[in-house]
């Protein structure tokens, strides 16, 4: 079965988004495509550029990324919970306080983009495993309604976002 672009049911406003972000096609392909892309693009960044910020109050990039890691994990897990048909509700995520704990500037630049390898090696064999029933399946996770299939464009939208943001606010100067 092939699975594509989720409709407005999917998940809550906010999170189009990132679905809006992605392309028309089979989310898997898309999520194992986006793989050598991003890995690509990263590799553009030197160890020194990483630790940039284009303000001072903002993340740099090793922690932009690192964000980037914890949330691809947080979507999949979520996916994860609602395909196996829990139906226990699902805590919120707070981005700040993950990335404050992170320690993303004391790891190497390298480091962070093998973990994204790693990660969206994990959620493509994820995605892959699932039966054609649970991408419908759904589930409440910070208190808002989602499906396997919204998480699953989600998770791919979120990388486009943050490289986007990446290439226009960090790289452009």
């Amino acid at each position: 079965m092939k699975i594509t672009r989720p409709d407005r049911t999917d998940a809550v406003a906010y999170y189009y988004t990132y679905i809006d972000q992605v392309g028309d096609g089979d989310i898997r392909e898309i999520l194992r495509e986006q793989l050598p892309q991003t890995l690509s693009f990263y590799g553009e960044i030197t160890d020194d550029q990483s630790l940039s910020r284009y303000a001072p109050d903002k993340w740099s990039i090793r922690e932009l990324v690192s964000h980037v890691n914890d949330a691809e994990r947080v979507f999949v897990a979520r996916a994860f919970w609602f395909a196996r048909g829990f139906d226990t509700p699902m805590p919120s995520f707070d981005q700040n306080i993950g990335v404050a704990n992170a320690n993303a500037d004391k790891r190497s630049w390298k480091s962070h983009v093998e973990e994204f390898r790693a990660i969206r090696e994990s959620t493509i064999a994820f995605f892959d495993s699932i039966s054609d029933e649970a991408w419908s399946r759904h589930g409440i996770a910070s208190g808002n309604p989602f499906t396997v299939k919204g998480l699953a464009y989600i998770t791919a939208g979120h990388v486009t976002h943050h490289n986007k943001v990446l290439r226009e606010r960090y790289l452009k100067r």
